[in-house]
């Protein structure tokens, strides 16, 4: 018989108690910041859960954000804390509207949250961390570089002094710099490591069975490999002789790294050799050529043949002298005859086999389905099969044999746009798992977008179609399986190939992960680290607050010190830039951040400052689509000190001639007479914006009218604007009342009776804009305590 947890905070008999939960729940809430490393389905937001109600009891009054990289993964831990705890628990994600998400924040005890959403919630001013006790960061591994995860870390500690945070993760990681990277984002203090052969948690882990499953790749599949293997070999022999690299054995990592420097020497060579450029292009062949090579080995001859239209599509050189390789050119035919001819990739037919042996499939008909019709049928379940494949090509022809089979499968896919075909919305995600619960659907066919954050119920087996050299996401696919009773997972690997590569390197960097997380030094002054780290974080913002103090003083120094809260430098922020690193960055060093909607500019710093923010990479698009110029002349326009910051080193790096790129910035420079200011990356950009604030309104307190809408550049659109600003007149009735009157004065000088006379003006509207011309200039003041009409 189980037992239960008791506690004030717990619904009786809800939480079963599980003594390794309890030591680990214990350990974070006396050791302190805390990461714990576990497979999936050992019950890592219960351990959330213990933790949570223990700082609830003890420290009144208090929050607990859990935050989760996903929607569908916030909905579940919501779901969770409410299906075990007595607290008021919400959820606060994009989809929800601004002013909602702030009353939820106030009104709730456990907020479940997807951190891009708090981020901005925080910067734009709608709640803070202050009475936060316990952040639960899921899924820890995605604290690194500019996720948001890294900033909410920061944030937390500046807020609360008596903070707490517990990351979870199955890996985070195997390189040893990635993961001292995200314990030193999130201030961790102890690392917890537990796995499915500790004596403790054995009773409750159902072990996964994993299958290897060879595949030969075929003798016609063989033939346009060796063709493909040809015109690679040959480009890598050029590239030799040409001395962009040292020998034929290479890696995609490799030809990257090539492709980087000779760029490099482009755009810093003033007259660089033809011989540069013809690197370029053989090096984008033998990346394309990589690619067909991966295709065909690991998925086949039908997403092969994909990509190879989407090539020929192309109209680059190197897109071009591909097809007048005859090598290449004759595996692309062979490919298409093996399609024509059924010839697809081994893989296809050996899935099928694993598919029908699950399911019973029989003369036709599943097992399953007999089964189903059989008056005791309600009892009958289907296994819940989920395949995994990289390619949304290659889900489509499992999807189609599927069909043919009289598997009934469904096919789930991102967001996102790939290859021409549209991605799937939110809402047909969440109906496709509903339909795959319910048992519409035996076999899930997904891409990667189910490794994680999606609520897919218990899976009896998970196939691989292809492995993948990542640790992280073998083993979230692995999870996948084994959550109610004893999983399965099956890898399909095709022998001499990427497939062997990728095998091995996942087990390798598993292996790595595991000695890190165990034998290795990572343990070494974790703690100590992470106290340097929190008093450096509180240490900068006492900096801060001491720097506002100061600069707020007036004469009476000390009477204002007593009295006055820190004060900021002030910018506001154009509300596309809300994404950006840099309003992250510059509210960390102290700068007082408003967004706001703005026709000109990314961050407006007074009336006459405004500054154009472009990445290199954007600056470089920008003059190729000509956005440049038209958003220099409209700075130029409407502001005295325009500027442009240039942010990023690799300024030269893309395909542009270098020249083009010299000349939009001397005519940036020079004809429309911007500053332009070169900046190392998004901290130096941030530092650099703060500079300039600090420098323009020192002594300055002229309130800052931002530019919503552009100036009009004609009389008559002036003169419309002028009009559009009377109550409930827009630019159609504007440009009546102006036909009608002739001239701004007349329409101002208009009775109401005479606007009614204009078609689309009513009485109550005539009546307002006379109001609005007539009445006497008032403005409220605050007066210390109480508000003076003035």
């Amino acid at each position: 018989m189980a037992n239960y947890i008791e506690h004030p905070l717990l619904k009786k008999n809800g939480l079963e108690s599980r003594i390794y939960q309890k030591v680990l729940a214990a350990d974070a809430l006396k050791k302190g910041n805390t990461m714990i490393v576990a497979p999936t389905a050992l019950g890592k937001t219960v351990i959330a859960i213990l933790v949570a109600i223990d700082r609830l009891v003890k420290l009144k009054n208090t929050k607990i954000l859990v935050l989760a990289p996903s929607k569908p993964l916030t909905i579940q831990h919501e779901e969770s804390f409410r299906e075990f705890t007595t607290v008021p628990v919400t959820s606060i994600t994009g989809g929800i509207k601004a002013d909602e998400r702030e009353k939820r924040w106030k009104e709730s005890t456990v907020i479940c949250a997807t951190p891009q959403t708090v981020e901005s919630d925080l910067l734009k001013g709608r709640y803070t961390l202050e009475d936060v006790s316990l952040i639960v960061f899921d899924e820890c591994h995605h604290a690194v570089g500019s996720y948001s995860y890294v900033y909410l870390a920061n944030r937390y500690i500046q807020e609360r002094e008596n903070h707490l945070i517990l990351a979870l993760t199955a890996s985070p990681g195997h390189d040893k710099s990635k993961i001292k990277e995200v314990c030193n984002n999130l201030f961790i203090q102890d690392i917890v490591v537990k796995s499915e052969d500790d004596s403790d948690v054995k009773p409750y882990f159902n072990p996964i069975n994993i299958d290897w499953v060879p595949i030969e790749l075929g003798r016609e599949l063989k033939k346009i490999q060796d063709l493909l293997n040809k015109s690679l070999k040959t480009r890598l022999k050029a590239l030799k002789n040409m001395g962009v690299i040292s020998s034929i054995t290479v890696s995609k990592r490799d030809i990257l790294q090539a492709q980087s420097r000779i760029r490099n020497k482009l755009a810093t060579t003033t007259n660089p050799p033809k011989e540069c450029y013809q690197a370029v292009s053989i090096v984008t062949a033998v990346i394309n050529v990589q690619h067909s090579l991966e295709l065909l080995e690991t998925q086949g001859v039908s997403t092969l043949n994909q990509y190879i239209k989407r090539l020929e599509k192309k109209k680059t050189k190197a897109s071009k002298n591909l097809f007048l390789d005859s090598n290449f050119s004759r595996a692309a035919r062979l490919s298409r005859i093996a399609e024509d001819n059924g010839h697809e990739h081994p893989k296809l037919k050996k899935l099928i086999q694993i598919l029908n042996n699950e399911l019973g499939l029989d003369d036709g008909q599943t097992r399953i389905q007999s089964l189903r019709n059989a008056p005791d049928s309600e009892s009958i379940e289907a296994p819940k099969i989920l395949v995994f494949t990289q390619f949304r090509d290659t889900l489509e022809v499992i999807h189609q044999k599927c069909q043919e089979e009289g598997i009934k499968s469904v096919k789930f896919y991102g967001q996102g746009k790939s290859g021409g075909e549209k991605g799937l919305t939110q809402k047909q995600q969440k109906e496709i798992i509903k339909s795959f619960k319910m048992g519409n659907y035996d076999v899930l066919l997904s891409t990667s977008v189910a490794e994680e954050g999606i609520d897919i119920p218990a899976i009896d087996l998970v196939v691989l179609y292809e492995p993948v050299p990542s640790e992280i996401r073998m083993i979230q696919r692995r999870g996948r399986t084994g959550r109610k009773h004893e999983g399965k997972m099956k890898v399909l690997l095709t022998k001499g190939t990427r497939d062997e590569a990728y095998f091995w390197a996942s087990k390798r960097k598993e292996s790595n992960m595991k000695y890190q997380l165990v034998e290795g030094d990572l343990f070494d002054n974790l703690n100590l680290n992470a106290v340097e780290r929190i008093e450096s974080v509180r240490s900068i913002k006492a900096v801060e607050e001491e720097t506002s103090n100061k600069s707020s003083d007036n004469d009476n120094q000390d009477k204002v010190k007593a009295k006055s809260k820190p004060t900021k430098v002030s910018i506001y922020a154009d509300s596309r830039e809300g994404n950006s690193t840099i309003i992250r960055n510059l509210d960390q060093i102290g700068v007082k951040v408003e967004i706001r909607e703005m026709a000109v500019g990314d961050y407006q710093i007074s009336n006459d400052v405004i500054i154009e923010r472009k990445t290199t990479k954007d600056f470089r698009s920008s003059i190729v689509d000509k956005r440049l110029f038209k958003q220099a002349t409209l700075m130029r326009e409407e502001f005295k000190k325009p500027i442009m910051i240039i942010e990023g080193n690799d300024l030269y790096a893309g395909f542009l001639d270098p020249n083009a790129i010299r000349g939009a910035i001397a005519s940036i420079a020079i004809d429309f007479g911007i500053s332009i200011i070169p900046t190392r990356n998004s901290d130096d950009t941030a530092a650099m914006i703060k500079r300039i604030a600090f420098t323009e309104q020192k002594g300055n307190n002229t309130p800052i009218q931002i530019r919503t809408e552009r100036k009009p550049d004609n009389l008559w659109e002036q003169q419309q604007f002028i009009i559009e600003s009377l109550p409930n007149i827009g630019p159609v009735t504007a440009k009546k009342l102006l036909e009608r009157f002739g001239t701004v004065k007349n329409v101002l000088n208009a009775s109401a009776e005479e606007l009614q006379e204009v078609e689309g003006i009513g009485l109550k509207t005539a009546e307002n804009i006379v109001k609005v011309i007539d009445s006497k200039y008032l403005h409220f003041k605050k007066d210390n305590s109480n508000q003076k009409l003035i």
